[in-house]
């Protein structure tokens, strides 16, 4: 078997086209198709390449005589999973049913504090015990948390079949159009949810604008547990999007998941974590020594407004150190 059909064979049995093949060998699809019509010859430099790319020996390709595959000794399977266009198609539809629950965990983070902070107004306005009204508020708030804790672990379960997805892989023939046929039919709805939500951050300071008019401290808890809302809904509906589009874009390998952002991108994960649990952990401490639930919950809209000057500083950060 000469050198020009073992390249169709090892090619078809990775299940790679051409130009997929030309594209790991950093060469045309034309170089390619003339290796295989046995038109030209690979120089040394890319039948080495070529015998690491499909894990078989050098002598393999250039020996006429040995038909069978002979092996390097490593097992490119267990070093890179091949995604199928059935897996391509779960993880997608999966990442899709998990936009709704992590938007809807995330909504219940947030709309968390607004029961407390309704309640501790109550207070003074009402006939309302403040021991009750905070433990009504708190356990509120617990439950929400809970709530939204057990969703994200389950996601966090229900993610671990595709855990592969973090690492190198593959996808077999056909996989890259159907996923950016896909993603060219979601982008109208990506694009609108962003408006929408984007809108919705503008506006969500109005009703507590508005509550200036109204003169009482109750009113303007009130007014925060409605900024919430607006900001949870506005929040939610950035995630389903964001969620949604970086299934596919992880499949694909591009923007933020090319192998040059994929380190830089982790870190913002770990940075945005680690600030939203400082954050919770302020307003706790600070809510219960000084015992102002009906004022602490100004610590959200400041953490809020700072969080994207953090995020910005701690991503140049971690840029600068990867250069």
């Amino acid at each position: 078997m000469i050198l020009a059909d073992k390249i169709i064979r090892l090619r078809k049995k990775n299940g790679w086209s051409q130009e997929e093949l030309a594209e790991k060998m950093n060469v045309s699809r034309q170089a390619v198709s003339k290796w295989e019509g046995a038109q030209t010859v690979p120089d040394l430099e890319k039948i080495l390449q070529l015998g690491e790319l499909f894990g078989v020996t050098t002598d393999y390709l250039l020996k006429d005589e040995i038909e069978n595959e002979e092996f390097n000794g490593v097992n490119n399977d267990l070093l890179v999973k091949r995604v199928t266009m059935q897996e391509a198609n779960e993880y997608i539809e999966h990442r899709k049913k998990a936009s709704l629950l992590l938007a809807l965990g995330v909504f219940l983070c947030i709309m968390s504090p607004s029961a407390l902070i309704v309640l501790s107004a109550a207070t003074v306005y009402y006939s309302v015990s403040e021991g009750v009204a905070v433990l009504a508020g708190l356990v509120a708030l617990l439950f929400m948390v809970a709530a939204a804790v057990g969703i994200f672990c389950y996601c966090g379960f229900r993610h671990a079949a595709f855990s592969y997805l973090n690492g190198e892989f593959e996808t077999e023939y056909g996989v890259v159009g159907m996923v950016k046929e896909k993603d060219k039919q979601f982008t109208p709805f990506g694009i609108a949810s962003n408006i929408i939500a984007t809108c919705l951050c503008i506006i969500s300071p109005v009703p507590l604008i508005a509550s200036a008019f109204f003169g009482n401290e109750f009113a303007v808890c009130v007014c925060v547990a409605v900024l919430l809302l607006i900001v949870g809904i506005a929040v939610a509906l950035f995630i389903i999007g964001t969620v949604r589009s970086n299934s596919m874009h992880r499949l694909l390998k591009d923007r933020e998941f090319s192998a040059e952002k994929k380190k830089s991108s982790e870190k913002g994960g770990k940075l945005s974590a680690a600030y939203w649990l400082i954050a919770t952990a302020v307003y706790l401490a600070t809510s219960f020594i000084a015992n102002a639930w009906g004022k602490t919950w100004i610590i959200w809209p400041i953490a809020g407004v700072l969080f994207p000057v953090v995020y910005i500083i701690g991503n140049s950060v971690f840029n600068k150190k990867n250069k």
